[in-house]
This record gives C-alpha cells, sequence and structure tokens, in this order.
C-alpha cells in the first residue's frame, strides 16, 4: 500500500532545447525548476516515473528549523517562508502549516542537547521554547504519561507530502516550463567538455545546463559521466492511520515513536532514525566515508537484506546512452516495508497514544533516505564537467528545505545573488573527483 499521491498531467511533447534541463521530479528538482521557470527561463523537467513519487511523498512531511544542522540553518528559515510563499503564487493549497513541533523527552542528555541548539538559534533569530516538566505534561497530556521536559517550536510546521509537490509541479507548466513523466534522463552529451544536451529515453534536449536532482539514484547517474558522488542509502518503513484519533498534537517527535497529522485527518507514524542498510556494490564502494556516520547511529540502524540489490538504484554498471537504463527497469523505488518495524511502530504508537488504538492503518511503505558522509546535501555545480549542477544528498531533509534549495540552484544557474551562502553545499568538500574519461559525443 503506497502513500496517497496526487497526480498530475505532463506536457504533451518534449521540447528540442531548453535553457536548463532539471532531472529529478522529486521536491528539490521540483522547486528548482519552479524558479527557474517563474524568472522565465526554458524549462524542462524529466521524470522517469511520476512526479514526487519516491522519498518526496514518503517522509514525513516536516518542515522544520529545530535541530538542524548550523550549515543548513539558514536554508530551512528561508524555506519556511517560501512554503508559505507557494500558497499565494498557485493559489492552491499545499498543505503548508506552522503548526509547530512538539518534542517530549525523558532523557536528561537529549534535554540538554536541546537546550544547547536553543541558545545557539537565538544567535540567529531563530525562536523555540524549551518546556519544564509541567509544560511538557501539558501538551503532552494526550499521552498520558509524564515527562521531564521538552521543545516547542513555534514557527514551524508541516505541509501536505501527497500534494505539495504535485501543486508545485503543476505551476511550473502554469509558467512556461514544461513537466516530462515517464521520461529517464539516460545521460548527457559533452561539447568541450562542458554540457551541450541531456539525452532521455524519448530523444535529446539540447541545453547548456543540466541539474542533477535525482535523489537516491544521482550516484549511479554520476557514475556514467566519470563522476565519484560518495552517497549511500537506508531503507525506512512507515505506516499511516486512517483519521478518527482526536486531541493529538499536530506534529510530535519522542524517542519511542513520532507522529505527524496528514491532511486527511489520519496520521503518519515512523520511529525516528530506525532503518535498515541494505548492502549494495555503491554501499562497499562508499563505505569507509560512511563508517562513521553509520557507527554514530548504530543503535538505529540494522543490516538489511536484498531489496537495495532488487531496487537497482546503486548500481556500478554502465549504460549506454542508446539503451534502457535501470530507470526505465524500476520507474518508482517502491521497496519492501520492514514489517517488524512497522508492527512496533504502531504497537510503540498505540502505547504512548492510546487513542490511536481505535483508528485503522490506512497504509504502509517504505523509501530510501539517500544521504552524503557528513549528512549535508552537495549542491552546486560539478567542476569537472561546466554546466552540470548536482543537487542530491539530502539525508532525509529534502522535503522540508526543498523550496529553498530549488531558489539557490535558480539563483546559481541565473548567476543571481543567492537565498542563502552555497558555501557550505559545495560538491567538491566530499573530495568528489571525476576518474574516468567521459568523451563528448
Amino acid at each position: 500500500m503506497n502513500p496517497p499521491l496526487m497526480h498530475i498531467e505532463s506536457s504533451p511533447s518534449l521540447p528540442r532545447e531548453a535553457d536548463v534541463v532539471v532531472i529529478g521530479g522529486g521536491v528539490v528538482g521540483v522547486f528548482t525548476s519552479y524558479y527557474l521557470a517563474r524568472r522565465g527561463l526554458k524549462v524542462a523537467l524529466l521524470e522517469k516515473g511520476r512526479v514526487a513519487a519516491e522519498q518526496s511523498s514518503r517522509n514525513w512531511g516536516w518542515c522544520r528549523q529545530q535541530n538542524r544542522d548550523a550549515r543548513e540553518l539558514p536554508i530551512a528559515t528561508k524555506s519556511l517562508d517560501l512554503w508559505e510563499k507557494v500558497a499565494h503564487e498557485t493559489g492552491e493549497d499545499t498543505g503548508f502549516r506552522r503548526c509547530g513541533l512538539l518534542y517530549l523527552s525523558n532523557d536528561e542528555g537529549e534535554l540538554e542537547g536541546w537546550a544547547k541548539w536553543r541558545d545557539f538559534a537565538r544567535t540567529v533569530g531563530v525562536t523555540t521554547h524549551m518546556l519544564d516538566a509541567e509544560e511538557a505534561n501539558e501538551r503532552g497530556k494526550a499521552t498520558g504519561r509524564k515527562w521531564k521536559g521538552g521543545v516547542f517550536s513555534p514557527t514551524d510546521g508541516t505541509a501536505d507530502t501527497s500534494k505539495a509537490v504535485p501543486i508545485a509541479a503543476r505551476a511550473i507548466m502554469t509558467a512556461g516550463g514544461t513537466v516530462h513523466q515517464q521520461c529517464a534522463a539516460r545521460g548527457l552529451e559533452l561539447s568541450g567538455g562542458r554540457v551541450n544536451g541531456v539525452v532521455t529515453e524519448a530523444g535529446t534536449i539540447r541545453t547548456k545546463t543540466a541539474v542533477m536532482a535525482g535523489g537516491a539514484w544521482a550516484s549511479s547517474f554520476c557514475n556514467q559521466l566519470g563522476i565519484r558522488f560518495p552517497q549511500a542509502s537506508v531503507r525506512q518503513s512507515i505506516l499511516a492511520l486512517a483519521p478518527g484519533a482526536a486531541g493529538l498534537p499536530d506534529a510530535l517527535y519522542t524517542g519511542l515513536v513520532s507522529l505527524t497529522r496528514r491532511g486527511n485527518g489520519g496520521y503518519t507514524l515512523a520511529i525516528s532514525g530506525r532503518a535498515r542498510v541494505d548492502p549494495t556494490p555503491q554501499q562497499f564502494r562508499f563505505g569507509r566515508e560512511f563508517l562513521p556516520m553509520f557507527a554514530r547511529r548504530w543503535r538505529s540502524l540494522s543490516p538489511g537484506a536484498f531489496e537495495g540489490l532488487r531496487q537497482g538504484h546503486e548500481t556500478l554498471a554502465k549504460w549506454g546512452l542508446d539503451e534502457v537504463t535501470p530507470m526505465e527497469l524500476n520507474r518508482t523505488l517502491d521497496p519492501r516495508p520492514d514489517t517488524k518495524q512497522i508492527r512496533a511502530t504502531h504497537r510503540r504508537a498505540c502505547k504512548l497514544l492510546p487513542e490511536l488504538e481505535h483508528v485503522e492503518i490506512s497504509s504502509v511503505w517504505a523509501g530510501y533516505i539517500d544521504s552524503t558522509p557528513d549528512g549535508i546535501p552537495a549542491i552546486g555545480e560539478v567542476q569537472s564537467i561546466p554546466g552540470f549542477i548536482l543537487a542530491a544528498g539530502f539525508s532525509g531533509h529534502g522535503f522540508g528545505i526543498g523550496p529553498g534549495a530549488g531558489h539557490m540552484i535558480a539563483d546559481i544557474v541565473t548567476g543571481s545573488a543567492p537565498i542563502v551562502d552555497p558555501r557550505p553545499y559545495r560538491p567538491e568538500r566530499l573530495k568528489m573527483s571525476a576518474w574516468g574519461k567521459v568523451s563528448d559525443f
């Protein structure tokens, strides 16, 4: 049972040329295309399956500043403002609301960490409230438990993962761009070492600028160009409950389970950080670089199975531009949910919030969260191929910061003053290298 997702129609035909071709119809690719189209550029968005069908509709829907890495906080703050503006610009409801995010804990170390982040946040103008035991128990009264403390971040919120990105994609076409679903990008054509076209399964689009926003597929695509992009994915399983529960917070984090109110009045449930690591050739290739991250998260990560190999997104194989690619063989990453984790999530949620015992599970699903070794996305032009811009490795944060990332990429493409400093996201910080020669067409 996949998560619900709004369907949109594609543009009728593939253009022969474009100012910019964006590869990947997730939240980052869509908002990049959205802001480029609104600036009058001729932009073509390519999606091998359906817009937002992978992680952009499989996440919690949180749009937060709370507990962000200092490097990501500026773009998170800008994104919240942009989420609000999108509704006015499109005339449609993306489900974004600054409902506030509630964090509750009985762990002294966790509370101390949140307090330190609050002190840092004050220095950059972000409001977050530490809750003492009395305040935490009042806000968390639906749990029927006693809490030592917590955090409430009033300016953070959520958006509807079932429709927010499709709505923005439809607005690309309204602004003059084109959107092409069921159309995989197979690779790039180069001239003089720089981008000269994007080859798709339906033909070639001439362009001088290509943006790779392919999520978990980005590293295997870069590999075709001789670019070593360290990226690894983990498989997280989530469930949704039907409407019917009353009196619960809109968005709640605890160490046991987290929940988010969905647009239909139901709830999404997940255990924060809990995931499976499915072995793949790409996992082994970049294993040394990801060991520190996996070591820090060893309590929440478990060994996976052959699901990653079956999905094919982390292959090291090479393909020709006239061949069927792995993206065409698997239009949508739809891995099997971890049934053990689903049962544990539901059991924990009902124990924490007895109101949930009376509503049915409406859907369960899994998705691949792609990450970089330092947990910060890689955004910027790849030095070895002028005109090729990478925007991937969002490490589970892409949905919330998607509008800000898209705006910043549009700034980079057009040479405008960037909405935030792009230097912390530079791909070269990951010591990417062009290890193989790529011939011009």
